[in-house]
C-alpha cells in the first residue's frame, strides 16, 4: 500500500511542477504575439478590432491551430509506441475495471448513443458491493478511499476463466484492445504496459498540463470577446 501511495503522491507532486512549467510556456507564446506597443493583459476587454482584440483572435489559432495540433500529434505517438508492449495476461483490468459512472447511469449515456458506454456494458458487469471488489484488489480500493475517492464504481468481466483467460478472446471490444490508452492511470507491477506507463508518462503529464491550460485561455479569451 505506501508503494501505490508513494506512486499517487510523487504523481502529484510531479504534476504541479509539470503545470506550472507549461503555463509558463504557454503565457511565453501568447506574449509573443502581443502586438507593439499594446497595453493590458490577454484576458482583457477590447473593442472589436482593435489590437487587444486582434490579439486574442490571433491568441485562439495559436491555441486551436498550432499548439493543440502538436499536443495531438504527441499523444498519437504515445500511443503508437504502446504497441511496442504486450499484455502478460494479469488481468487485473478485467477483474477490476473502475469508471465514475454507475450502471444506472451508464446505461443512459449508452441509451444516448455514446459508444465507450456501449462497449463497456457490452463487457463488463458491476460487482455487488465495494467490499466484494476489494478481495480482487485491496490495495487500490483502500488508495482511493484514503484519497477520498469514494464516487467509483467497480466492475468485473463475466468471460474470465479461473486460469485468468478470455474465453471470447477473438471477439473482444475495442476497448479491450487498446487498454492501457491512458499513460497516467495507475496499472499494477504485473501489467505489461507498466514499463510503457513509466517511460512515457513524463511527456503525457505535459500534454495533459498544457490542454488543461489552454482550455482555461480559450474559455477566459472567448468570454470577453
Amino acid at each position: 500500500m505506501s508503494d501505490l501511495n508513494n506512486t499517487i503522491n510523487s504523481l502529484r507532486k510531479e504534476y504541479r511542477e509539470i503545470f506550472l512549467k507549461s503555463a509558463e510556456e504557454i503565457k511565453t507564446k501568447v506574449e509573443a504575439i502581443r502586438p507593439k506597443g499594446l497595453k493590458g493583459e490577454i484576458f482583457d476587454k477590447y473593442e472589436k478590432d482593435s489590437d487587444g482584440y486582434l490579439w486574442q483572435k490571433n491568441t485562439l489559432d495559436l491555441l486551436q491551430n498550432n499548439i493543440s495540433k502538436e499536443i495531438y500529434r504527441k499523444l498519437n505517438e504515445i500511443l503508437a509506441y504502446r504497441t511496442k508492449f504486450k499484455c502478460v495476461g494479469c488481468a487485473t483490468c478485467c477483474n477490476l475495471a473502475c469508471s465514475e459512472f454507475s450502471p444506472e447511469e451508464l446505461k443512459q449515456k449508452a441509451q444516448n448513443g455514446d459508444n465507450f458506454a456501449k462497449q463497456f456494458l457490452s463487457v463488463f458487469i458491476p460487482y455487488n458491493s465495494k467490499e466484494e471488489a476489494r478481495k480482487v484488489y485491496p490495495e487500490y480500493i483502500e488508495l482511493l478511499e484514503k484519497n477520498k475517492e469514494y464516487d467509483v464504481y467497480f466492475y468485473h468481466c463475466p468471460k474470465l476463466t479461473e486460469d485468468k483467460r478470455c474465453s471470447d478472446y477473438e471477439n473482444r471490444p475495442q476497448i479491450c484492445r487498446d487498454f492501457p490508452d491512458n499513460p497516467l492511470s495507475i496499472l499494477p507491477s504485473a501489467c505489461g504496459y507498466k514499463k510503457w506507463k513509466e517511460e512515457v508518462e513524463p511527456i503525457a503529464l505535459m500534454l495533459h498540463s498544457m490542454v488543461e491550460i489552454i482550455d482555461f485561455y480559450i474559455g477566459k479569451i472567448n468570454s470577453v470577446l
